[in-house]
């Protein structure tokens, strides 16, 4: 089946934006990209802005996990404003408003999708776990990605190790190329986690940045 999407990435991804709705179609595709500062200390009524503003009628986001998308990208001087603010700040809130689950706005999947340049960053091979010996493969997530996708990543360990099974998961995590081959299928998985035990694990609200706005 397929949901319709939202797409969360930067401006330089965006040839693997613009190849991604080439692949679904316009149709799937929907809101815009949040484009300016929304001026308010009540973080639900910014979530509530953002969820019917900008990601109206979507269930899944795509986050795009390329080499400017990391927690670390750092901050910009407004001109304007007079002040830096922190690179990161659209898709910290695009991924927040994911996450929120209010009235009249359901908590969307989140799928993040591992550019083919991230590859080898992300991706680390795989090691036998000296616990249970399940053979876990290795995922860099924290230095990677924002915070909301990797504290959502890994929420339920099974082992003493650490490591999480499937179940222990909210994001779903895939690398471009697989999804290209089969996009429905890992968009319906980031869609199923929204009724799965997991769901109720999801924080958003107690994640924090740095900002200097």
């Amino acid at each position: 089946m397929s949901h319709n999407c939202f797409i969360s990435f930067k401006k330089e991804d965006d040839y693997y934006r613009r190849q991604i709705v080439d692949k679904l179609g316009d149709s799937l595709i929907k809101g815009k990209s949040l484009d300016k500062w929304i001026d308010s200390q009540d973080i639900d009524y910014i979530m509530q802005v953002i969820r019917s503003e900008y990601m109206n009628n979507t269930s899944v986001t795509l986050y795009l996990i390329g080499e400017h998308s990391s927690e670390d990208e750092g901050f910009e001087y407004d001109y304007n404003d007079h002040c830096e603010y922190n690179k990161q700040n659209f898709i910290i809130r695009e991924l927040k408003a994911t996450l929120y689950d209010g009235e009249g706005n359901r908590r969307s999947g989140l799928l993040g999708i591992v550019l083919p340049e991230m590859y080898s960053k992300v991706y680390g091979g795989s090691y036998k776990c000296s616990h249970c010996g399940k053979t876990i493969n290795y995922v860099n997530l924290q230095d990677t990605v924002i915070k909301e996708f990797s504290e959502n990543y890994y929420l339920e360990s099974d082992c003493t190790d650490g490591h999480c099974s499937e179940n222990g998961r909210y994001c779903v995590l895939v690398k471009y190329d697989d999804f290209m081959e089969n996009p429905n299928y890992y968009i319906d998985k980031a869609y199923d986690k929204r009724d799965e035990d997991i769901n109720k694990k999801v924080h958003w609200k107690d994640i924090d940045h740095v900002y200097k706005k």
